[in-house]
């Protein structure tokens, strides 16, 4: 009985996991057909959108059909499209034949942007006579240009991957953002949630003379910025208009010409002639006081004492300049 307790708990984790598991670029790249939409997914980072939900329907358009929007279009029109083709709910072949009163509106990720207003975030889903399923725009007055083809994948009820024959086009999506001359880049970047950004670049403005270079790894669909001191992944792209990009990352980069840590340069060799002179340290002012001494007669002029080496300093005054000599010929 304890056994089975243990084990039906572990079971239903283990179905939970297999449910909820999928990866949207792994499911496409058998297909050589979706490789634009599979890359633009990537590219966009939508397909972490994608694999974190777990009720989704992903429309797919094949390479031809896809290559109307990516060869006239940035990378930010490209997002919007993509992300109006991801829908908030599980529809597969038997579902889109069964729809009540044989249409129904679905909300998308285009919806969760913020930027839709009205029914520009929803897709309308419509059983035609014969068969034919037909997708178009929610707002009033759209057409129906796009219809189901076929199946890809479904693992119920987490995600389905349908192929559709057109791209759908809501009013205004195809519109890119303004030239980033017109553009207030604070304004933008306080609209992403990146407002203590946004203050200190107007608090700090660079005059340009510092060039900072960094590298760029790829890996599945993460994107990661490397400078040689750290790291850190593009999160999302706030906007892409040519000329200008601007994308979040996860963390701040440090760049080596101010973070990087220099190492000490070794000291200079002394000369292989010059004697080894240690430092003489401070005299104490009590303990390393010399006991007075008798006065001794002074020494005649122009003589030195018989016992005196030869060049040795006669004086307090010579014995200090000869000891800063020292210290200055080993500085050097």
């Amino acid at each position: 009985m304890g056994n089975h307790s243990l084990l039906l708990p572990l079971l239903f984790l283990l179905s939970l996991t297999t449910i909820s598991a999928h990866n949207i670029t792994e499911i496409l790249s058998d297909n050589p057909d979706y490789s634009q939409y599979n890359n633009f997914l990537s590219q966009t980072k939508l397909a972490d959108e994608i694999n974190s939900r777990q009720t989704i329907t992903v429309l797919v358009l094949n390479n031809a059909a896809f290559s109307s929007i990516t060869s006239k279009h940035p990378l930010s029109v490209v997002k919007k499209v993509l992300s109006l083709l991801i829908l908030l709910d599980y529809f597969d072949n038997s579902k889109l034949h069964q729809i009540t009163n044989g249409t129904t509106l679905s909300t998308t990720l285009f919806q969760t942007t913020g930027n839709a207003q009205g029914n520009i975030g929803s897709v309308n889903i419509t059983d035609l006579k014969g068969g034919k399923v037909g997708f178009g725009s929610a707002t009033p007055g759209s057409k129906l240009d796009s219809s189901y083809t076929k199946s890809i994948k479904q693992i119920p009820y987490n995600i389905s991957v349908l192929e559709i024959s057109a791209p759908i086009i809501a009013p205004g999506i195809l519109t890119a953002p303004p030239p980033s001359s017109n553009l207030n880049i604070t304004a933008l970047i306080e609209k992403a949630g990146c407002k203590t950004f946004a203050s200190l670049i107007l608090s700090n403005a660079a005059n340009g003379a510092g060039k900072f270079d960094y590298s760029v790894s790829v890996a599945g669909d993460s994107v990661t910025l490397h400078t040689g001191v750290d790291s850190s992944r593009i999160a999302d792209t706030i906007l892409d208009a040519t000329p200008l990009s601007i994308y979040s990352v996860d963390s701040v980069l440090l760049p080596p010409e101010l973070f990087a840590k220099s190492p000490s340069p070794a000291p200079a060799p002394e000369p292989a002639d010059a004697p080894s002179l240690a430092p003489a340290s401070a005299p104490s002012p009590v303990a390393d006081t010399p006991s007075p001494l008798p006065a001794s007669p002074p020494a005649p002029v122009g003589d030195s004492p018989s016992d005196s080496p030869a060049g040795a300093p006669s004086t307090a005054a010579d014995r200090s300049k000869l000891r800063e000599i020292c210290w200055r010929s080993r500085e050097s």
